[in-house]
């Protein structure tokens, strides 16, 4: 069985300033170098979460894609962020899946967050993916849609080992982030990887971090709290199958389809 390498970056981000981002996660990135397997920034890494954002969407295959696709050259790792992206006259926060060689696949967030309005600015998705990697299968996210079970329950049809999360969660609403990630881990018997930001925005808002990894069984690997953090953990898929096998709740799991 492959373990599997997965490295979060948390960290404050520029507003609005797409260049000053590249500039300074690229400098990070390449503190990692070659020697993981997969780099997870935060949501929106461009600019952070406001609604201006969808001021600096760009069509696909332009300068934050073709900066994603040399990061994951030089690393050799897969890199998941999102950022803003314009597609026939709609604006998605879309997250990319990008793995050295130019392969990619992406996800548009589903649930906007209409308390911060998102959805004027913001078209939706509906459609999640399964990233396979490494021989993992991996479900990737963004932010609010962490409140919603159901669009993250594990399933015969898209059935995964890593759930990840990226986010601009802030620091008054931090205690659900934690709970909510480990509830998904439990319930999903899944490893949970959850990438948020800190800092402050330009609305007043502070953002605490808290980015954590959660194991199968809902226990902490590992959580950065509020400081500036790259760190690696690695994911035991044996581990995780062996506990799978001896605990095989997800064969006694509701089935149900999302329109």
């Amino acid at each position: 069985m492959e373990n599997l390498k997965v490295t979060y970056i948390q960290t404050a981000l520029h507003w609005m300033s797409p260049s000053a981002n590249w500039a300074m996660l690229e400098e990070k990135i390449f503190l990692i170098g070659p020697t993981t397997d997969i780099i997870v920034l935060p949501e929106l890494f461009t600019t952070g979460f406001a609604p201006e954002a969808a001021n600096f969407a760009e069509p696909m295959n332009l300068t934050t894609f073709k900066w994603m696709k040399q990061m994951a050259e030089y690393t050799q790792a897969m890199v998941i962020g999102s950022y803003p992206v314009i597609e026939k006259e709609k604006i998605f926060n879309r997250l990319i899946a990008m793995k050295p060689g130019g392969s990619y696949q992406w996800y548009d967030k589903r649930h906007l967050f209409s308390l911060g309005n998102e959805q004027q600015n913001f078209s939706s998705g509906n459609n999640k993916i399964i990233v396979e990697w490494k021989s993992w299968k991996i479900c990737p996210f963004i932010c609010y849609d962490l409140r919603f079970p159901v669009w993250s329950r594990q399933g015969s049809q898209d059935h995964y080992d890593l759930l990840l999360y990226i986010a601009n969660w802030p620091q008054t609403r931090i205690n659900a982030w934690t709970t909510l990630l480990k509830a998904r881990a439990i319930e999903n018997v899944s490893y949970v990887l959850g990438c948020n930001i800190i800092g402050a925005d330009n609305q007043g808002n502070t953002y605490n971090g808290h980015s954590a990894i959660y194991n199968y069984k809902g226990e902490e690997l590992f959580n950065s709290f509020e400081s500036e953090t790259i760190n690696t953990v690695t994911l035991l898929k044996g581990e995780l199958n062996s506990f799978r096998a001896k605990f095989p709740v997800l064969a006694d799991a509701d089935l149900f389809s999302i329109t």
